[in-house]
């Protein structure tokens, strides 16, 4: 006889930010967050990012109800850390319509639209231009 396979519920969420781009996965859980197969703690060493991550969890009051598991590419620690918090607050979403509210109204559904603005010839940067001499 066959046994059935007992199936976890999860929510998915993409979130993205620069260059960065998160997956995330939310299970019922006791509140562990894991980034790329790294605690938490490891992935993140300033503090303000793991608060910047954590934001969608604690303004639905959920931080110890689901347990997270994030695979994050591409940008820098800061760009990643919104990416998370993008994610976070899309698959909370999708666990409970009802957080839409709390979510909507701190701006974590929203997708940060800045992006680095390309280099323009004749500049040396996007905007910085050579250095003028009158004479």
């Amino acid at each position: 006889m066959a046994r059935a396979a007992k199936s976890q519920i999860s929510y998915y969420g993409t979130g993205r930010r620069k260059k960065s781009v998160a997956r995330v996965y939310l299970k019922p859980g006791k509140g562990q967050i894991t980034i790329n197969k790294r605690d938490l703690d490891d992935y993140f060493g300033q503090e303000t990012l793991k608060v910047i991550l954590r934001q969608p969890l604690v303004a639905t009051e959920t931080a110890d109800k689901f347990d997270v598991n994030i695979i994050v590419k591409g940008g820098g620690y800061t760009g990643q850390a919104g990416a998370c918090r993008h994610g976070i607050a899309r698959a909370l979403l999708q666990a409970d319509p009802e957080y839409r509210p709390a979510l909507k109204s701190a701006g974590y559904l929203t997708r940060d639209p800045r992006m680095k603005e390309r280099k323009k010839y004749g500049l040396k940067a996007a905007r910085r231009a050579p250095q003028f001499s009158k004479r």
